[in-house]
């Protein structure tokens, strides 16, 4: 067999579309919306390369319309989850044993399709079936997926060439073999590419998955597995099954073949899981690789020298893009007294021009939040606010579930640094602001510190440079990524890779080479040329 040292080509950040009126893009998505929505769709779960139905459909709803049918998923039981592991398991070996350079071909071309000919296909289920404008797609399941496949492969490429030195008369060398056993991806509904990336990362390392999507995804999951297919991911590399939460945790957990899991969604879940798998450590055959980003309480942190402006669009855009369900929305501000009635004024200014609606109207910044439970409580915790002696709505407060899921852009002034709303994630367009006096910058440092148990992303807004590095250095374990006169949104693949810890997740950084890492067990090879004949030592003269 013909052998070479390969090159991937380099990677490079695709492109965000703007979908500007008149726009090609703009009509390319536009028609693919209506077609979409002019029929229901059926979507079967994909096992072992075959199409499986159950007849036990779930209809979904796009949660801005809740009244239109998008169409019907076969939901799945134990035996599906079983038998989506034995595929993974008998696919592995052939898999594994595949050239590396073929699987980065085939992602490779996977993120070729998901830039052009699935690109609207990937946005208008994303926009349809998770509530996200056509900008918040496109940033999502467009762009970002497309990068995390094209560095993946760059990093694989990384990881593969990480070898040891060599003693005279010695060749040491390291193989980066896949897991022993099968990876479960359990992804979200919030980003199409998170769904995308969870279990591509493991299968470009040579590991066989069983995925499990978020039932608010569903329909974007299809389009993802379509892609996969087409790229030519072999049947029983991954597998999709839409299967309870219970249920997969009952089946996946318990076998003695599991050797990690890539998750991201909440904290809850996640120590639930943590805990069932160390319950269960004595049944597997390795100790499974646990990586997960989870929750948090993200903030934004303004110095008496900030600009005004910047931390007032910062507010605005880091809260209420795709209605602050993205696990870095900026969700707790501290606001220095001197400079809260100018950034106050430039908050209201914009939020007064923001537009609520069906996303499929493109003047609508903020869309629906993706549930009635989600819906509820985030009502729950604004009419809480009102009622409240600690905190008042300054912003918004209005919702409303007619006809979809629609929460206003809502803002919560509070007199108490730890009110409720300033430690618990609520994953929805409310923030909530405490205004400290400006000679207690360090002491608001502490309280930031000591209030959350997250630690995601923050950001800090100051022209004062000895500030902003007090801030850096201050801050350093309270965030994962770090801005620094920014919101603390929008971690791009390649540039800012993604992660947090504390109550956050492992911190096992999503588009870097650090993630690709626990994904391989690696095994030290050491050849002598010419081997020892004699035990004795020199010593021993």
């Amino acid at each position: 067999m013909p052998k070479g040292i390969f090159r991937v080509p380099t990677a490079k950040n695709e492109t965000v579309l703007s979908y500007a009126p008149g726009s090609q893009e703009r009509k390319e998505l536009e028609a693919q919306l209506k077609a979409f929505k002019q029929h229901e769709v059926d979507i079967p779960m994909y096992i072992g390369g075959q199409e499986i139905r159950t007849g036990n459909k779930i209809s979904m709803h796009p949660p801005h319309n809740t009244k239109h049918c998008l169409g019907y998923y076969h939901q799945g039981d134990e035996t599906h989850v079983y038998k989506a592991i034995d595929a993974a398991l008998t696919a592995k070996k052939k898999w594994a044993d595949l050239s590396w350079e073929h699987r980065a071909s085939i992602f490779l071309k996977a993120a070729e399709l998901v830039a052009g000919p699935y690109r609207q296909k990937l946005n208008a289920a994303t926009i349809l079936g998770q509530s996200k404008n056509a900008y918040q797609a496109e940033i999502d399941s467009a762009c970002e997926l497309a990068d995390f496949l094209r560095f993946n492969v760059q990093y694989m490429c990384d990881v593969y060439a990480q070898q040891p030195e060599s003693s005279p008369g010695i060749w040491n060398r390291v193989e980066h073999r896949p897991l022993e056993g099968f990876v479960f991806a359990l992804t979200p509904f919030n980003f199409t590419a998170i769904a995308g990336n969870l279990p591509t990362a493991p299968a470009m390392m040579g590991n066989t998955v069983v995925w499990k999507p978020s039932k608010s995804a569903v329909y974007s999951a299809k389009v993802l597995m379509e892609v996969f297919m087409e790229a030519g991911v072999p049947a029983g590399v991954i597998n999709l099954v839409y299967a309870s939460g219970p249920v997969m945790a009952k089946v996946v957990f318990g076998h003695p073949e599991f050797a990690g899991i890539h998750f991201t969604g909440s904290t809850g879940v996640f120590q639930s899981m943590w805990k069932t798998i160390g319950a269960n450590i004595e049944k597997y055959k390795s100790y499974p690789r646990i990586v997960g980003e989870t929750g948090g309480k993200d903030y934004i942190l303004a110095h008496k020298s900030c600009d005004a402006k910047a931390v007032a669009t910062a507010i605005v855009r880091g809260g209420f893009e795709y209605q602050g369900q993205k696990c870095s929305a900026a969700s707790r501000v501290y606001i220095p007294q001197s400079r809260w009635d100018e950034i106050k004024t430039y908050v209201g200014n914009q939020l007064s021009e923001i537009k609520v609606g069906d996303p499929e109207d493109f003047s609508n910044f903020v869309n629906a939040v993706i549930d009635e439970a989600s819906f509820d409580k985030l009502a729950a915790a604004i009419d809480e606010a009102k009622a409240s002696k600690e905190a008042q709505v300054i912003f918004g407060g209005n919702y409303d579930k007619t006809e979809g899921y629609f929460i206003e852009p809502t803002i919560i002034q509070t007199t108490n640094p730890k009110y409720i709303t300033m430690q618990e994630e609520l994953f929805g367009p409310v923030l909530t602001l405490y205004v400290y006096e400006d000679n207690k910058f360090e002491e608001t440092m502490d309280i930031l510190d000591s209030t959350s148990v997250y630690a995601l992303t923050g950001a800090i807004f100051s022209q004062d440079r000895y500030a902003a590095e007090l801030a850096t250095q201050r801050l350093v374990n309270t965030a994962g990524n770090f801005y620094i006169n920014d919101k603390p949104t929008g971690a791009v693949v390649g540039q800012q890779p993604f992660g947090g810890a504390r109550g956050s997740g492992t911190n096992d950084k999503a588009g870097s080479a650090i993630n690709l890492m626990r994904w391989v067990s690696p095994r030290t090879i050491k050849e002598t040329f010419v081997p020892a004949h004699d035990y004795k030592y020199p010593f021993l003269g």
